[in-house]
């Protein structure tokens, strides 16, 4: 256990409550609780804008045995290691973790990242067990309580009722790889950093938009539509600008990935709704 480590309890919306030790930065917060499966690449998944105002819970069982990469930017001035510029994960829960960590390119430890991004996390929970609660019951609402701190003042607020691509889209147009020869606007709705990588590596000039910027003065071969975080109904600009696209005479590609295939089904007439059980 880490050295005066504080009792910290995740609780769910079921009534349900797991209880841990703290790391990263020791405060409460609250969230939707989602997990993800992969043996690594934590630093990315804590970047993704995907997983604004989530708590996040990860399977494997040790993690931070890597540590946390330097801030090297790539060329395209991007970040290389991370998907954004931020954490974005309200809260990080694993089964163990690790100071001690070994990698190359390693600068500091996971705990020390979370503490410098008043991040907090929660080692010592069962994540194989609460993984599969939520898999039964579908995502939960959840808030993560330090010792000290008075349950009953920290709500669990439903972060799907807020417009999350608003606080994380891009505020102003940036171009990457302007030499490119295919055109593409991408519409930034929690865009990770390597999508714009992989479009440009592709000899595409990328023209990053705000998530309600109009397209009608941008010229352009393609429209991409990026991942991003919370309800897409929220996002009624966006729905109308693709709905404009789909119904022009331009005839111009639309590609969708994640949020913003969601986004392009909305545009089209379909509904969606947030799943509740795979059983």
């Amino acid at each position: 256990m880490m050295d005066s480590a504080k009792t910290v309890t995740l609780f769910l919306e079921d009534g349900s409550s797991y209880q841990g030790h703290s790391f990263g930065s020791a405060r409460s917060t609250s969230g939707e609780v989602v997990f993800q499966t992969g043996m690594v690449g934590y630093p990315e998944s804590l970047t993704d804008p995907s997983y604004r105002q989530q708590i996040l819970v990860l399977t494997y069982p040790l993690i931070g045995n890597y540590g946390i990469p330097s801030d090297e930017l790539d060329e395209l001035g991007l970040k290389r290691w991370f998907e954004s510029n931020a954490i974005h994960a309200a809260a990080l829960v694993v089964a163990d973790i690790t100071e001690k960590f070994s990698h190359w390119n390693a600068v500091k430890s996971l705990s020390q990242w979370l503490k410098e991004h008043n991040i907090p996390g929660i080692f010592g929970v069962d994540t194989r067990a609460l993984t599969k609660k939520i898999r039964e019951s579908g995502t939960l609402l959840g808030k993560v309580v330090v010792e000290g701190d008075d349950s009953a003042s920290i709500t669990m607020d439903d972060p799907n009722k807020l417009n999350l691509v608003a606080e994380v889209s891009i505020k102003a147009p940036a171009v990457y790889n302007p030499t490119g020869k295919v055109r593409i606007v991408a519409i930034d709705c929690g865009m990770k950093y390597n999508q714009i990588r992989c479009l440009c590596s592709r000899g595409a000039a990328v023209t990053v938009v705000p998530w309600d910027h109009p397209l009608q003065n941008l010229e352009y071969d393609g429209v991409f539509l990026s991942n991003g975080p919370g309800d897409p109904t929220m996002c009624k600009a966006t729905i109308n600008t693709i709905r404009g696209l789909l119904s022009g005479k331009d005839n111009k590609p639309v590609f969708g990935i994640c949020l913003g295939h969601q986004l392009l089904s909305l545009a089209a007439g379909a509904t969606t709704y947030k799943m509740r059980s795979v059983l």
